[in-house]
């Protein structure tokens, strides 16, 4: 590594950064680094005003009074405490530059200040450690260009991996193939490296040309740009072409070595070629190129592709035969074909014989046999060897391991078990997602063991495990509905409610949960929270249920909130549901003794609508306190709906209640309106009428209503119109008088005394 040196210093720019004695110069080059750069802590970087450039400390030899004043104005220095730190390497402030600042040519000029000359070591360094490839490449021709460096075979190689693995392709094969016009010599490891980045990207067609045109570019090929090439091709699965390749390395006389026949026999199995690889396997012996460990765990895992453990335990017998110690792969392979066919038995006598060996199980050993003893319903082999994981802290990359763990330990009824599979997750450092607290959640739940699963439930909210964004388990309605329905019905609705908006957040919909919140709210007297949720549901188009309603309503009227309770029972209409007669006797009851007569009128007519024929001694109070408050429009329809429905008001009630509390306008009109439906009316009830509106000198209402009555041949006792004569007269109605006399003779004359009463249907 090359760091800039004291012999050079018409190099250095004094106004940027001047020489301070006792200060190494490695800390003066970092003042060359951008503005955003933190400072090396314990390195004074401010000069003095006076100091230059080559100017040395003066020792000072004065004593006296005014060298102790010196000495006490100085500030003190802290002595730093602990280890020095190691002065940052150039290369590094370089890389750490080039990922800090946009490459402008004032980079350029910071770089070429804060180093003199480039060495090899240098940028090779700056190479190898630059952030991303885009760095390298920069830095790579500019140091070119700038006649800076001249690269060498080990620069370019470097620059080729680096592009190669960043999947630069293009730009490394023009690196590559530039070479030689600047003198560097081409070598197969160059090519070697493009064969096998082109094979990483998926490119094979391109890292076949590259293999050819070393031919044309005159590089020796060997068996190592060979197995290059077969390993890319057999990749993909063009065993034909590796075949053809094959033939054409013999035909040029390069010996296939071991490893050759290794990636081959690889690539076949890959292909399920079975046959092929066996006669590789066979040439390779005949050949006398014996088999390695490789060879063997090749074979043993073709053979458990083909589901053969037959052959697979004959060749690893073989292998232990021949002096060759199987490695965990090897076991691992015995082992995952063992459990493919369920003999799980087996697997675990091999896991105790690498035991045995020293041969430590890996994490895909593990991985292997879990789901073979959770198939097996060996929980308690499986509880050991999660045991063991935990210890050794190695967690299986397949995190679905852990689920299915879960499930067979809840289902073999262990849950204690399965509680050690969710803290083996968290002391393994493996995300617990929402799906396995479901998982535990909904079988503590079946055992009844209702206050673990509250303890699961508070954790998982309290971290807002289901808000992940980066969940790929969510919990299921199995779990979450039956403890909803636990806290509804235990007094913790609030929790619940917690809990489920956070689903409701991950796009949950579940009627049943929102069902049981709105029947937990109004159980417990919070009816407003309840049809705040209701609200939710209409919204989402969320189907309410109408037990959930009633409840509501219910709790609206334990409350004292009867038009509260009107407006959810207007709501379980409109959801299309008929509330039953005692509900709404129980709204009309609320609203009529709260004095809400006429919002107590709406919900008779809406129950009336919709069939329902009972309360109809509610209906005849409201009709009643209608009338009386002077809403005498309102109570006529009303009544004329309740006719329409086959009901029929007692109207002989009405009109003497009428009469008697001398609200004779709305006694008249509701006469008016029966006599027009020609509804049975006593006679009785015509008098009270006639003598309430004499009464209150209402002359002309009484004559112009006797009239009518007289029509309908409604008047027994002509002998009672006397007064109402008498009354005519003395008011100045006199025709009106001399026509009711004629009508009274006329009447007794013809012997007409009624008209036939109509009856109704239902009577009130």
């Amino acid at each position: 590594m090359a760091y800039a040196s004291l012999s050079k210093p018409h190099r250095w720019k004094p106004a940027l950064a001047p020489r301070i004695p006792g200060i190494s110069l490695n800390s003066q080059l970092l003042r060359f680094c951008s503005s955003t750069e933190q400072p090396i802590p314990g390195v004074d970087h401010k000069p003095s005003e006076n100091a230059s450039p080559h100017s040395q400390p003066e020792p000072t030899t004065q004593s006296g009074p005014s060298s102790a004043a010196e000495a006490r104005e100085r500030p003190r220095q802290r002595s730093p405490r602990g280890k020095a730190r190691n002065p940052e390497k150039v290369e590094d402030i370089i890389c750490r530059m080039m990922a800090n600042r946009a490459w402008t040519t004032r980079l350029q000029n910071s770089i070429r200040a804060l180093v003199p000359e480039f060495d090899h070591s240098l940028v090779y360094n700056v190479l190898h450690g630059a952030r991303n490839s885009e760095h390298a490449l920069q830095f790579f021709r500019w140091v070119e260009r700038a006649g800076l460096f001249r690269h060498d075979r080990e620069t370019h190689l470097k620059i080729i991996e680096t592009l190669g693995r960043a999947s630069k392709l293009n730009h490394a094969r023009c690196i590559l193939l530039d070479m030689p016009k600047k003198g560097v010599e081409w070598d197969e490891d160059l090519f070697i490296v493009m064969i096998e980045s082109y094979g990483k990207a998926g490119i094979v067609q391109e890292a076949v040309k590259m293999f050819m045109k070393m031919k044309e570019l005159g590089v020796s090929r060997t068996v190592n740009s060979y197995d290059a090439v077969f390993k890319v091709i057999l990749r993909c699965g063009r065993y034909m072409m590796a075949k053809r390749l094959f033939n054409a390395m013999l035909n040029e006389g390069i010996e296939p070595a071991r490893h050759t026949y290794n990636i081959m026999i690889w690539g076949f199995f890959l292909s399920m070629r079975l046959r092929t690889a066996l006669r590789f396997f066979e040439d390779m012996s005949s050949r006398g190129i014996s088999p390695d460990v490789v060879t063997y765990n090749t074979m043993i895992n073709g053979y458990y592709r083909f589901k053969k453990m037959d052959e697979a335990e004959k060749l690893f017998v073989e292998m232990k035969g021949k002096n060759i110690a199987p490695t965990v792969i090897s076991y691992t392979t015995m082992i995952k074909g063992y459990v493919s066919l369920g003999r799980v038995d087996d697997g675990l006598r091999l896991l105790d014989e690498m035991k045995s060996y020293g041969i430590k199980p890996n994490d895909v050993t593990y991985s292997t046999l879990l789901p073979g003893l959770c198939e097996a319903e060996k929980m308690a082999e499986a509880r050991s060897i999660l045991k063991e994981i935990v210890e050794r802290y190695m967690a299986p990359k397949d995190n679905s391991i852990f689920l299915r763990l879960l499930t067979c330990q809840c289902t073999s009824g262990d849950m204690d078990a399965a509680v050690d599979v969710l803290k083996a997750m968290i002391r393994l450092s493996i995300p617990t997602e929402a799906g396995h607290y479901g998982v535990l959640i909904e079988n503590f739940c079946k055992n009844n063991a209702y206050d673990r699963a509250i303890k699961l439930l508070d954790k998982l909210i309290e971290k807002e495990i289901i808000l992940r964004p980066q969940n790929t388990l969510e919990m299921g309605p199995e779990a979450y509905n039956p403890m909803i329905q636990y806290l509804c019905n235990h007094g913790q609705t609030g929790k619940a409610e917690i809990f489920f908006r956070q689903l409701l957040k991950k796009g949950v919909q579940d009627s049943v949960a929102f069902n049981s919140i709105i029947c937990g709210h109004s159980k417990e007297g919070n009816p407003n929270a309840a049809f705040e949720i209701l609200k939710i549901m209409d919204r989402r188009g969320v189907p309410r249920d109408a037990h959930s309603y009633k409840l509501l309503i219910e709790s609206y009227l334990r409350k004292g909130e009867p038009a509260d309770a009107k407006t959810a029972l207007d709501n379980m209409i409109e959801s299309g549901y008929v509330p039953d007669s005692s509900v709404y006797r129980s709204v009309m009851q609320s609203l009529f003794e709260d004095g809400r007569v006429q919002t107590a009128s709406r919900a008779m007519k809406s129950m009336v609508e919709k069939g329902v024929h009972e309360n109809m001694d509610l209906v005849a109070k409201i009709l009643e306190a209608l009338l009386m408050r002077g809403h005498v429009e309102e109570a006529i329809g009303r009544m004329d709906l309740l006719m329409q429905s086959g009901c029929s008001p007692d109207f002989d009630n009405l009109l003497s209640v009428l009469s008697e509390k001398g609200k004779t306008i709305a006694a008249l009109k509701l006469l008016d309106f029966a006599l027009d439906r020609d509804c049975t009316i006593d006679f009785s009830s015509y008098d009270k009428v006639l003598d309430a509106l004499l009464g209150s000198g209402k002359t002309l209402n009484a004559y112009s209503i006797l009239c009518k009555i007289m029509e309908k041949g409604g008047v027994s006792d002509w002998r009672s119109c006397g007064d109402l004569i008498k009354s005519l007269n003395q008011e100045g109605y006199t025709k009106q008088a001399d026509v009711l006399s004629r009508m009274i003779k006329g009447g007794e004359k013809t012997g007409i005394h009624k008209k036939g009463k109509k009856q109704a249907k239902v009577s009130i």
